[in-house]
């Protein structure tokens, strides 16, 4: 089945920087886009960034352009959300997140929080 885990999470000082990854299984991971989400708790989940199947073409929000790179790994299955100039509002539940056949499949989340 599908299982997407994110991990590296963690407390960063405003400013810092921080790693995210995702880790995919159960599906054909170099021929879908994935793309990472962030919620804060009483609020919508909200669209990060997105990186095409090749790893060629991204997109973001306008909150986090500049800020936020994306990366994958297809020969390992991974998926990167790299984090620079972190900023309290940043702080969230982020999730990895693929759509395929349909579906969409997300992982359990990780926490980044932002404060000093």
């Amino acid at each position: 089945q599908v299982m997407l885990v994110e991990s590296g999470g963690g407390l960063v000082q405003p400013g810092g920087s921080l790693t995210l990854s995702c880790a995919a299984s159960g599906f054909t991971f170099s021929r879908y886009a994935m793309t990472w989400w962030r919620q804060v708790p009483g609020k919508e989940r909200e669209w990060v960034i997105t990186i095409a199947a090749t790893g060629r073409t991204t997109s973001s929000a306008d909150s986090v352009k500049g800020r936020f790179t994306i990366s994958r790994d297809n020969a390992a299955n991974m998926v990167y959300l790299r984090m620079n100039s972190l900023k309290p509002e940043d702080t969230a539940l982020y999730y990895c997140n693929v759509a395929l056949m349909g579906n969409n499949y997300w992982g359990q989340g990780t926490q980044v929080t932002v404060s000093s």
